[in-house]
């Protein structure tokens, strides 16, 4: 079970996954937060999760490109050949709209989006997603012939803050947010339809129905169970009761039966996939960034491209790396493993090359008077003197990844980055802290770790 990281999208997956369970036919593997639509899509397509709630608008104008698709039958069609199916409406419409304070809406006389295009200096944040989607902020800008010069990229999660602190004046919501009324927010209407309708659906791989009959009939159930006002209700539940996802879903299906892990549970299955992300890619770093480091000493022409191509793959963002990688390798845990190693690279192979670079070469040729042959050499003489600027390396790379697995959770690939990405959806800082306090507290056992790990493998003489 999938969903995308936003606060109705783990309510619906959870909503679902419950009815799945209830079922009985099949267990559930939650995989939330899978970041933008793209991902989610990928996954479901690559059959990397089963199903996903998604939206009939975002499947026709993102997915398909093809805005005449504004029937959820034509959708299904449209989609046979991808081998996906979806159910019909689980009952609301959750379109994109734009919002302002009351106060600025007095101030210049909004009501509609025309009327705010006579006002092209005004503050405006929108999410990175409706920034780039066709049938977001380019549709818009080309509909209402708009010439803003102040729009910026933000978290949805952040923008209500940001617009509370008169930080921006205008941002992008959805319907059936719930922090609409706790905000006291102003909906500028679409006087030019630009925003299709989004009617809320269950995508899912088309083999799904056969597998398991009696869970799919379960799910055509939830068919128009959802009126806009429920969903409304279901993510202030979330958002401003700090009620956990969980709990929601229960609520709406009213099951009482409660089925939650204790949070140390949770705790210790989340660091069980943290330290194997970690532990797994810094040990293919180890090896490859130490026999580059050696190969970039041995062969001087090669180690400004060595270290140049280190290099530049640490310029390129972490989350844009993964999203290259999903193609290659799905969603989970291989892409993840794959980019961590590759951003653990750097520091190894460019203190592994200092290290062995800086060896007195008297002490070089000494090893070579001694009749050492080059493998001799290498293994009693170059490493061992090498090792402290080594081992600094490798520790520096160990806490690095530690950081940057957390952003695994967005392909579905768990660790603390799940309570990260959740908190983040939810704007809720104590979700977020039980994430980020683990990940710092493994980062400092890490650096406790190597102190003790250099007593053993770094030469005597040379730990001063």
């Amino acid at each position: 079970m999938g969903s995308k990281s936003f606060t109705e999208s783990y309510a619906l997956a959870e909503i679902i996954s419950q009815v799945i369970e209830g079922v009985g036919e099949a267990s559930v593997t939650r995989k939330f937060g899978l970041g933008q639509t793209g991902i989610a899509y990928e996954a479901v397509k690559n059959g990397k999760v089963d199903l996903y709630p998604e939206y009939s608008g975002t499947l026709a104008e993102v997915i398909l490109k093809n805005p005449k698709l504004d029937d959820v039958r034509k959708i299904r069609e449209a989609l046979k050949n991808e081998g996906l199916t979806l159910t019909d409406s689980l009952g609301f419409n959750n379109t994109y709209a734009l919002a302002v304070k009351k106060k600025t809406a007095d101030t210049h006389r909004l009501k509609t989006i025309s009327d705010l295009v006579a006002y092209p200096d005004i503050k405006i944040g929108f999410s990175h997603e409706f920034l780039n989607r066709e049938d977001g902020y380019p549709k818009l800008k080309a509909r209402y012939a708009s010439r803003f010069r102040n729009v910026h990229g933000l978290s949805h999660s952040l923008a209500y803050e940001a617009l509370e602190r008169d930080e921006i004046e205008v941002m992008d919501i959805y319907s059936t947010d719930a922090k609409v009324v706790k905000y006291d927010l102003t909906v500028l209407g679409d006087d030019r339809g630009v925003f299709p309708k989004y009617f809320a659906v269950i995508l899912a791989r088309a083999d799904l129905a056969q597998r398991f009959p009696n869970t799919w009939h379960a799910l055509t159930q939830l068919e128009g169970k959802l009126s806009e006002e429920v969903m409304v209700r279901l993510n202030a539940m979330a958002e401003l009761e700090a009620k956990g996802f969980a709990d929601i879903a229960r609520i709406f299906l009213k099951n009482s039966s409660d089925t939650r892990d204790p949070f140390w549970r949770k705790l210790i299955e989340l660091t069980e996939q943290h330290l194997f992300l970690v532990g797994i890619s810094l040990a293919v770093s180890v090896v490859v960034g130490v026999f580059l480091a050696i190969l970039a000493n041995q062969y001087l022409p090669l180690a400004q491209v060595i270290l140049g191509v280190s290099g530049l793959i640490q310029t390129i963002p972490s989350l844009a790396l993964l999203c290259f990688l999903i193609p290659l390798f799905g969603i989970g845990t291989r892409p993840a493993l794959v980019a961590l190693f590759l951003y653990g690279l750097l520091p190894i192979v460019q203190n592994a090359y200092v290290g062995l670079t800086s060896i007195d070469s008297k002490l070089l040729e000494v090893a070579k008077a001694l009749g050492l042959s080059g493998y001799q050499k290498l293994v009693h003489v170059e490493l061992p003197l090498a090792m402290p600027s080594i081992m600094a390396g490798i520790k520096t790379s160990a806490i690095i990844n530690v950081g940057t697995a957390t952003l695994a959770a967005l392909i579905g690939a768990g660790g603390y980055g799940v309570p990260i990405v959740t908190g983040l959806a939810l704007n809720d800082i104590p979700t977020i802290l039980q994430g980020a306090i683990p990940a710092a507290v493994m980062a400092l056992a890490i650096h406790g770790f190597f102190e003790g790990l250099n007593r053993l493998v770094i030469p005597k003489g040379l730990r001063i």
